[in-house]
């Protein structure tokens, strides 16, 4: 059996387009049968054998995915309206928008070289520009399609500047597309996961492909995560998180209501002078869009964080092989290494304005001296008071720069397993990823095996559980006195790499974070009305009295007109029953989880100064 590949979303939405309404009601069960049709590899793509005289067939663009709807080929007589082909379509992973570009520049870089061809063939002979353009290569290079970080050829010019979110001048199709995205999120939200099928999912992705025309990216690449989710959910996915769903949903939803922030078009990665980094940890990256690798997280001489990846499809066996690629720039440093310690100077590299470094041709790299965590200039990281790092991570907008997620914290294990943090709260501590190919969960179990051990963590907040952290990477003291550091989604540890730590007399203890009740069921009902639909928002009528006794005045009135909103139906002159109020519905929903989300923030900020 072999994983099918990352489709396109305008392919995986033209797919159901073309269903007869007749096949369309049956999608669903085909693609439950389409988990178990096998799959073999061929020369140029897959084969998805449906039936001894059906074959569905994908072609690979270099860049991994099936990028056009002629590359999904089915053998039956009705193709391409067929079943077979929509299901196979909807069974694989959505390809991510980086894969999708980097398909389009080679596209681009292609049809130059066939244009300078033809002119060649066709007149005198080319000029200056046109033997330039001959001379670029319409095919990518192993690098180029081994990893999805950016060519440097695709940067743009000092001249070519980003355009800007294109809300603010009046860009014709930006309306149409933000409307487009509304009424699909406010779909997905009024049936909700249960009543979320095939036709949702593909309204999502034409929604996502118009919004990305008119230049609406990150909206576009929501409405796509979004849709990775309602299939991970129907899949029974183990890695599906309801609260991160929900967090796209209202992302979605606020921004399409707010038009007119300033954000780049995509990613560009612009030529950079030289750059030093000191290593700080490398992570597993693993996606539900079928693309895994590693990311190694540094520090530049000017205190910012910057990130170099190996990301390409994939499963969790590959994220921990992606840690041993090289840096770019030919030095042979792994990211494993680089971030366990080690330091890199860089020569022309190509960053993105969030701070990721691509691998461009022109990057030359050279090893250069480390330092550990505590040491200079690392060890400033550690040194900000927490409560600062979290308000600054809370307040930070969706698209931040590489690492605005992180906090740097000190501590002791308690005898609970907890972590007493050293000028804050006591915090659980939690695996980012629970899959058993990476070793996070069984590193913490050893970890918090050990009370009493002094600890120097790297993590990130769940605001979906606030009284923890997402541990990425951990250093302690070892038996000789040196400092260990450890990936701990990379590294499986054993005793004998911790030393033996006596519980002092009084035992550490302590009691770890907890918010009000009454928020947290505030949280959990606008999480149910994503899981439920209306319905389920509409039966829930005893919060609102429990929110205003506990003193939360504006949730309680949230809470209420939410209710009001799900429960609301109207009837026209003569009595017949109108049409529920979607717009209405999603308002008060939009409401009242932007109010919990905000809620939440504040308070734990203020606990965390406490």
């Amino acid at each position: 059996m072999t994983a099918l590949p990352p489709v396109s979303t305008e392919v995986a939405a033209a797919a159901l387009d073309l269903l007869p309404a007749r096949l369309r009601k049956r999608l669903d069960g085909a693609v439950a049968k389409a988990a178990g049709w096998p799959v073999q590899v061929v020369a140029d793509g897959l084969v998805v054998r449906v039936a001894e005289d059906t074959e569905v067939t994908l072609v690979l663009s270099p860049a991994g995915i099936v990028a056009d709807a002629d590359d999904a080929v089915c053998s039956c007589l009705l193709a391409p309206a067929c079943l077979h082909r929509a299901a196979v379509l909807s069974s694989a992973p959505l390809a991510e928008p980086h894969a999708e570009a980097e398909h389009e520049e080679v596209e681009h870089e292609e049809a130059e070289h066939r244009e300078a061809d033809g002119d060649e063939s066709t007149g005198p002979g080319p000029g200056p520009e046109a033997a330039s353009t001959t001379d670029r290569t319409g095919s990518p290079t192993p690098e180029h399609t081994r990893s999805l970080t950016p060519d440097h050829t695709s940067s743009p010019t000092p001249e070519q500047e980003p355009q800007p979110y294109p809300g603010a001048n009046g860009t014709p199709g930006v309306p149409a597309a933000a409307h487009a995205l509304w009424e699909a999120g406010t779909e997905v939200l009024s049936t909700g996961i249960t009543g979320a099928g095939a036709h949702h999912r593909a309204q999502l992705l034409h929604a996502a492909h118009s919004a990305r025309l008119a230049g609406l990216h990150e909206e576009s690449a929501t409405a796509v995560r979004i849709a990775r989710h309602l299939g991970a959910a129907r899949e029974n996915d183990p890695a599906f998180r309801l609260a991160e769903l929900t967090d796209e949903l209202t992302g979605l939803l606020d921004a399409v209501r707010r038009p007119g922030r300033a954000t780049a078009a995509r990613r560009d990665y612009r030529p950079g002078g030289p750059l030093r980094l000191h290593g700080l940890f490398t992570e597993p990256v693993v996606t539900a869009s079928g693309y895994s690798g590693a990311t190694t997280h540094a520090l530049a001489p000017d205190g910012t964080l910057r990130t170099l990846s190996d990301i390409a499809p994939g499963g969790p066996d590959r994220a921990v092989q992606a840690a041993g690629s090289p840096v770019p720039g030919g030095c042979a440093l792994p990211l494993r290494e680089l971030g366990a310690g080690g330091g890199v100077i860089l020569t022309s590299p190509t960053v993105s304005a969030d701070g990721r470094i691509g691998g461009g041709k022109q990057v030359r790299s050279v090893r250069a001296s480390g330092a550990e965590w505590h040491e200079a200039p690392l060890d400033a990281l550690w040194q900000q008071p927490p409560s600062a790092q979290l308000a600054a991570v809370l307040g930070a907008p969706a698209a931040s720069p590489a690492g605005g997620g992180l906090l740097f914290l000190d501590g002791t294990l308690t005898t609970d397993g907890a972590l007493a943090v050293t000028r804050g709260p006591v915090l659980r501590l939690l695996a980012p990823d629970e899959r058993p190919e990476l070793p996070y969960a069984e590193n913490l179990r050893l970890l918090t095996s050990y009370p009493g051990l002094p600890l120097r963590l790297i993590g990130r907040i769940r605001q979906d559980r606030p009284g923890g952290i997402s541990v990425l990477a951990a250093s302690w003291t070892a038996t000789d006195g040196s400092e260990f550091r450890a990936d701990l989604g990379l590294r499986r540890l054993n005793r004998a790499q911790l030393p033996s730590v006596v519980p002092p007399s009084g035992s550490m203890t302590g009691t770890p974070l907890v918010l009000p009740v009454e928020l947290d069921l505030l949280r959990r009902a606008v999480d149910r009305t994503v899981a439920g639909g209306r319905p389920v928002a509409a039966a829930d009528d005893e919060l609102p009295g429990r929110l205003r006794a506990a003193g939360l005045t504006t949730g309680a009135d949230c809470a209420h007109a939410l209710t009001e909103a799900a429960a609301a139906r109207h009837h026209d002159v003569l009595g017949r029953l109108l049409p529920t109020d979607k717009d209405a519905f999603a308002t008060a929903w939009l409401a009242t989880a932007l109010y919990a989300r905000a809620a939440v923030a504040a308070l734990l900020v203020a606990a965390w100064t406490a």
